[in-house]
């Protein structure tokens, strides 16, 4: 056994400098003796997109890491009702449904909505410029239990770890080092999205104050106050994603688009919607893909795992993304420092590492599979709806409203609880009065 002076670091590359790598990094960066490189393929580190929601699962998470400025009410919005979300009805602008928090008590896990660029910016003054490496895009990863990871990048260069986190999003470099065969599928849906000064929207007659989800039959249009007076729309279509001549099919995720598309879109809508169509300056096409099916495992070669998108791309579903990610972090980083506390003194062997990386994935990917299945069920529904140019109609759309979108178990998912539980399930939980890490 080897004095702490001895110790040498664990070292852990993570791919990506999004939400999903920053959170990663700033849970691993708490242990003294593991050492992070991020590496992004981005020339400057800046986020793109338009909004975001966390909700109290990944709010909870962010508040553990000490990140209240990422949380707090000067960078985030929280409606004044503290309810998630309000469905109300296309023409009538009638309330028709909500969602509500179930068991949520702290006033800063209630649901929030941020400029996505200001949530990643948040995250970011607290990571170190100088671990970050940019203009790194990846070309090849190799895992290997006994030697680690090895990364090779556009530029030629390579690098060297322990462990390699993907933490790159929807099209995944390290996900296709491992896993080429993965298809992205279009979804059919194109959101047409704006984020803009909240002083354009504040002469609207009766805009409401909460984030409000419109309800259509054939389409739905979002709108909400975001942290940084900031505000966002959200609009959109549906089209049959095997039409070859689908509306919208091959446009690019960030593409600039024509504002108009909105309005025309919207015409017939209540005069809320049709006012706030109208003062959008513009808008960005934000086509809606997934993985076409849930990868058999995340872990690769006992040494390298997947975050966020990169492990379990859902197109975006129930706003629930950014805090899946958060999650999935946070839960990697619990399950490194059980086979590596704080108080280890010697790095973990090979065998260790892997038992981590099988601890996070038993405790993510079952949820993240949950959503998935979901998900791919509401895609073929309305796959098949759009194909046969039928609609819900007004009776059938407020009674799904009414419903609500009965996601509580995944906006409070609680990660630690998850966590605790797989190591129940594996008998590995150690009394935590004890200090003394389980025996593997």
């Amino acid at each position: 056994m080897t004095g702490e002076s001895d110790l040498t670091p664990l070292q852990v590359a993570i791919v990506g400098c999004g939400i999903a790598g920053l959170t990663a990094a700033i849970a691993l960066r708490q242990h003294p003796m593991i050492n992070v490189t991020l590496y992004e393929k981005a020339a400057e580190l800046k986020e793109i997109g338009a909004s975001i929601a966390l909700g109290p699962n990944g709010l909870r998470t962010l508040q553990r890491l000490g990140l209240h400025s990422a949380i707090d009410d000067n960078v985030a919005f929280r409606g004044p009702s503290n309810i998630p979300m309000i469905y109300r009805h296309w023409k009538t602008n009638e309330v028709i449904g909500m969602d509500v928090h179930e068991n949520v008590n702290e006033y800063l896990h209630y649901t929030a909505r941020y400029h996505r660029a200001h949530l990643h910016q948040a995250l970011l003054e607290n990571v170190p410029r100088d671990i970050i490496h940019l203009k790194k895009k990846l070309v090849s990863a190799k895992a290997n239990p006994n030697d680690g990871v090895v990364l090779e990048f556009q530029d030629e260069t390579i690098a060297t770890a322990d462990i390699l986190l993907g933490a790159d999003g929807l099209r995944s470099g390290v996900r296709g080092a491992f896993v080429p065969d993965v298809v992205l599928k279009w979804s059919g849906w194109t959101a047409f999205r704006a984020v803009f000064d909240t002083s354009l929207a504040a002469s609207i007659p009766n805009l409401p104050e909460d984030s409000t989800h419109w309800w259509g039959p054939d389409t739905n249009f979002f709108a909400s106050r975001l942290g940084k007076n900031a505000f966002t729309v959200v609009g959109g279509i549906h089209s049959n994603p095997d039409d070859p001549d689908a509306a919208y099919k091959g446009v690019s995720w960030d593409q600039e688009a024509n504002v108009k598309l909105l309005r025309e879109k919207y015409t017939d809508w209540n005069p809320v919607v049709k006012s706030l169509v109208d003062i959008t300056p513009s808008i960005r096409f934000f086509p809606n893909f997934s993985c076409g099916s849930s990868l058999p495992t995340w872990v690769f070669g006992s040494r390298a795992t997947l975050i966020g998108d990169a492990a379990h791309a859902h197109g975006g579903a129930f706003a629930t993304g950014g805090s899946l990610a958060i999650d999935d972090a946070y839960a990697f980083y619990l399950s490194i420092t059980f086979v590596f506390p704080v108080t280890a003194t010697q790095k973990p062997s090979p065998t260790e590492i892997q038992k981590a990386l099988e601890l996070y994935e038993a405790t993510r990917k079952p949820h993240a599979d949950r959503l998935l299945k979901t998900v791919h069920a509401a895609i073929q529904a309305k796959r098949a709806t759009v194909a046969a140019g039928t609609f819900e109609t007004d009776q059938e759309l407020r009674e799904r409203a009414a419903k609500g979108s009965n996601t509580t178990w995944l906006h409070e998912h609680d990660v630690v609880k998850a966590f605790e539980e797989t190591l129940r399930r594996e008998r590995l939980l150690v009394e935590s009065s004890e200090g003394i890490p389980a025996k593997l």
